[in-house]
């Protein structure tokens, strides 16, 4: 299967999950540097962010490079990523944690919606957030940032390994994002994370429903043998 793709089956499995449970499976397996820190949905309702990562690397800005206008030389790494993002791919780049210099901006973002990417996620600033809130498109950043790109940010590589939030986002990890977090997931891992990920969502929906019913928590959470029981009698019952 190409880097900057994922079955439908895997996509599907990873709908059911969340960041909380995907970084409790990564945590099982040994790894437990995955969520991306200091980034928040632009838009909090917005559907999940799944896909293969692609990437690009900022580094720090040079005035006889960067400086107004420079957006439309073709040479611009940037903008050519724009048109070289796979559809169902998170646009992932790495801005240093530049919190104060925007990353992307909502023309782009559109442009990026409308060849079906999947997400972007950026450890840096992002402008126009009333514009691109209204896009569909789930973008994770570090919040609203005036200054346009080329102030501080001078596109170098496109495709390689980058650190986004204290995270390294290797091309083809599988990046999932939700109203609460995003982890990055190796995708040699993906399947496996997914699949248990799915059952420990299922399995806690029925302990919800165990301490809303009144049990206490000793017994519960974790399950004892009995609560265990239980839970696989309402599976097999169709009830969990």
């Amino acid at each position: 299967m190409n880097l900057h793709e994922i079955d439908q089956e895997l996509r599907a499995t990873l709908a059911l999950c969340s960041a909380a449970s995907i970084s409790t499976q990564l945590i099982k397996r040994g790894l437990r540097n995955v969520a991306v820190r200091g980034v928040a949905p632009v838009r909090a309702d917005a559907p999940p962010m799944i896909g293969p990562a692609f990437t690009l690397r900022y580094v720090p800005a040079r005035e006889d490079l960067d400086k107004y206008g420079s957006g439309g030389d073709p040479a611009n790494l940037q903008r050519q990523a724009i048109e070289q993002v796979p559809a169902g791919s998170v646009f992932a780049l790495d801005c240093r944690g530049a919190t104060d210099i925007a990353g992307i901006g909502s023309i782009l973002c559109r442009r990026l919606q409308a060849r079906g990417v999947a997400g972007v996620l950026l450890d840096g600033g992002v402008r126009d957030t009333r514009s691109m809130a209204q896009l569909d498109l789930p973008v994770y950043c570090a919040g609203p940032a005036v200054p346009p790109n080329y102030v501080g940010h001078h596109a170098a590589d496109l495709n390689v390994p980058i650190a986004c939030g204290g995270v390294v986002i290797y091309p083809g990890d599988i990046i999932f994002g939700d109203a609460e977090a995003v982890v990055v997931m190796p995708r040699h891992l993906a399947v496996e994370v997914a699949a248990d990920a799915a059952e420990m969502e299922r399995r806690e929906r029925f302990l919800f429903r165990e301490i809303e019913s009144g049990r206490p928590i000793k017994g519960v959470y974790p399950p004892d043998e009995e609560t265990l029981q239980r839970y696989a009698a309402a599976c097999a019952g169709g009830a969990a």
